[in-house]
């Protein structure tokens, strides 16, 4: 009988940690330099055509998001992973000689499809092997991995950029990662399946009735985590987009955007290593409502900020706010689901979340160019206290009993 636990399987979750690094990567590489690229090379200039490649992106994540949680009982996690790194194999070379924006386009589809099965999957099957005790823990390395690698190389990709070029020579970073994250995921990763049976024999929460209803609109809990996770997707889309095109008009360098571009994703990766913790011993409906309110907050700092310290400033706070929820929302999902419909109801609530990608890109670019950039930063901040406001209104506590057993123990 496979043992639950992140000690016992520490060498399985440790690969899956390091695949999730390279999934983190691939987005990491257009982060920082798409936007100058689109208008540089084809001339775009509205925010809303700029930001295509977002929508398209967030789009096809959450639908691959949601077929990945729903057949990963019968199709295999691995299978899923590894279908998701072979679709990515063509996504630098497309980027690479991309000779209209169409092709981008394209891209960023194949991006996101790669990102749904490949993210999704390793969630799933980390979630499988720990158990209920240490789930939030284990979504904090998750996340910490996936979210240090897209800082990091956005960082490089701005760099290589700003000295080499824009469109051939930051892309060459996808081809190493897509071929590392196949290689790894055929010979390294082992599917994860054996343990959710061995886990939903001891499982005490009940079977939901109908997964995609109680998941989106009718189970409290459930459907809470869901508006915030699409409403945190939906300021980070704005974010992705708006911030290298605010900084640029305001004449900063590709490196320096690069920089202060990373620093979000950087702080919210490292900080989810300490965050992911507190999900397993504080009540998950706090952190959620907190992280929340510290990012609307930092979004409506955003158009208050006129140099780079301010500007770094900003982002750590935004950073810190995605951290504390991040992680959380995944653990909060498990919590409140059976083991055997858990990659459903995950997939479900990854579905609405990364929604808010593409969602966050429509809003954002039509807000901005209607109204400026400053009025579609301010309403994105507002709808992300109004989800805080959700949170603490709508969501209840849940006692992770195993956790609270073992600190009694220690006492």
């Amino acid at each position: 009988m496979s043992t639950l636990g992140l000690r016992e399987n520490w060498k399985q979750f440790a690969i899956l940690v390091m695949i999730n690094a390279f999934v983190g990567g691939m987005v990491g590489m257009e982060r920082t330099i798409l936007p100058d690229l689109a208008h540089q090379k084809f001339d775009l200039v509205a925010k809303s055509a700029i930001l295509s490649f977002i929508i398209v992106f967030g789009f096809t994540k959450a639908i691959a998001n949601y077929f990945a949680g729903s057949l990963a009982n019968k199709v295999g996690r691995k299978n899923i992973l590894i279908l998701g790194w072979l679709v990515a194999l063509p996504i630098p070379f497309l980027l690479m000689f991309a000779p209209s924006w169409s092709w981008i386009i394209f891209a960023n589809v194949l991006l996101g499809i790669n990102q749904g099965l490949t993210w999704s999957s390793t969630v799933v099957m980390k979630i499988d092997l720990v158990g209920e005790k240490n789930r939030g823990l284990a979504m904090g390395l998750n996340e910490f991995s996936g979210y240090l690698a897209i800082a990091l190389v956005a960082l490089l990709s701005g760099y290589i950029a700003q000295h080499y070029g824009l469109s051939f020579y930051p892309f060459l970073i996808g081809i190493v990662l897509s071929i590392l994250g196949l290689l790894g995921s055929i010979f390294l990763v082992k599917d994860t399946r054996k343990f959710v049976t061995q886990e939903a024999q001891k499982s005490i929460v009940k079977p939901l009735r109908n997964i995609f209803l109680d998941t989106s609109f009718r189970q409290k809990n459930l459907s809470s985590v869901s508006q915030a996770g699409l409403i945190n997707n939906l300021n980070d889309g704005m974010v992705w987009g708006l911030l290298p095109i605010l900084l640029i008009n305001k004449g900063y360098e590709l490196s320096q955007v690069g920089l202060i571009v990373a620093v979000y994703p950087a702080v919210w990766g490292i900080s989810q290593l300490f965050s992911g913790r507190l999900a397993d011993i504080i009540c998950k409906k706090k952190l959620l409502f907190w992280g929340m309110l510290l990012q609307g907050i930092a979004i409506i700092l955003l158009v208050f900020a006129n140099s780079t310290s301010h500007y770094i400033t900003v982002a750590i706070i935004l950073g810190l706010g995605t951290a504390v929820v991040y992680p959380t929302f995944l653990a909060a999902i498990a919590d409140d689901t059976h083991p055997q419909q858990r990659a459903e109801s995950m997939g479900i609530f990854r579905f609405w979340r990364d929604s808010g990608y593409a969602f966050g890109a429509i809003l954002s670019g039509i807000l901005a160019d209607a109204y400026g950039m400053n009025t579609a930063i301010l309403s994105i901040g507002a709808l992300t206290l109004v989800s805080a406001m959700v949170i603490q209104w709508r969501m209840s506590c849940r006692i992770n009993i195993p956790t609270i057993l073992s600190l009694h123990k220690l006492k």
